[in-house]
Parts: structure tokens; C-alpha cells; sequence
């Protein structure tokens, strides 16, 4: 059994995890969210799947490509189910702020409000990825999103 330490260090793992992932996507064109995945995870937008860290990295890459954007994705109400020392789920809501062009942009309520599960599992190296993310829209505007 896992003690409430080893629980609490998991869940601060996998929250700066996500932090940092979404960072990335936000300020960097995720040109590194790919690497949060394992080899064959798979990422589920609002509009297609894709599998494998090679779909994933075109994704973001055909993202960048679209031309100017900017986008905010917040994470809330994070809850971290943790398994075993191994595999956790991370359940959350995301909150999209996003629109083409430079900033500054007129301010907007977020487009999409989603229900998020991710996934995740402890490789060799001790590094968490992301096995599967699932994005189920709740509600949504009719801003396009990139998914």
C-alpha cells in the first residue's frame, strides 16, 4: 500500500505535469507536447483522435502552420485518482480561451468548456506520460477550435 506521501508527491508530479504541458502548448505552439505521451498514447479532441506520438507531434505542427493564434487553456477542479505507484487518472475541466490573429484580441467567455480524463502511467525512467487524453465538450461557442 502506498503511503498518503507517496500519493501526495504523484499527484504534485503529475499537476506540474499538466502545468507545464499546457504551457507549452500555449506559449510554444506545443511544438513538445508529443514527448508527454507514451509511444502509441492517444489524444481525443473535441473533433478526432489521434494515436501515437508521430500523430500527435503533426497535430501541432499542422496547428502552428494554420497561422497566428492565441489560446489559453485552463485547467480546473484537477482531481488525481491515483491507482498505484504506476498509473493515475487525472479528471479536470478545461476552460478554452482562443481566437486567430495577434493580440490583443477582444476579450471573449472561454469557447468550449470540456470534461477532461487523462490516463497516465509511470515509464522506466520514472517519467509520467499521458496513455490517453479524452476531451468531451460540454459546452461551446461557435469559435472553430483546432482539434
Amino acid at each position: 500500500a502506498m503511503t498518503a506521501d507517496e500519493q501526495q508527491f504523484i499527484i504534485q508530479d503529475i499537476t506540474q505535469m499538466l502545468a507545464r504541458h499546457w504551457h507549452d502548448v500555449d506559449r510554444n505552439w506545443g511544438r513538445n507536447a508529443h514527448l508527454d505521451y507514451t509511444q502509441d498514447g492517444s489524444y481525443a479532441t473535441s473533433l478526432r483522435k489521434r494515436t501515437g506520438i508521430e500523430a500527435i507531434k503533426a497535430f501541432y505542427a499542422d496547428r502552428q502552420d494554420r497561422g497566428e493564434r492565441v489560446a489559453r487553456h485552463l485547467v480546473n477542479n484537477l482531481h488525481v485518482p491515483v491507482r498505484d505507484a504506476n498509473t493515475a487518472t487525472a479528471i479536470w475541466i478545461l476552460s478554452l480561451f482562443a481566437a486567430d490573429g495577434v493580440p490583443v484580441l477582444p476579450s471573449k467567455p472561454a469557447i468550449m468548456i470540456a470534461d477532461v480524463v487523462d490516463e497516465l502511467v509511470r515509464e522506466s525512467d520514472g517519467a509520467w506520460k499521458y496513455r490517453s487524453r479524452t476531451i468531451t465538450p460540454l459546452f461551446r461557442d461557435d469559435t472553430p477550435t483546432t482539434g
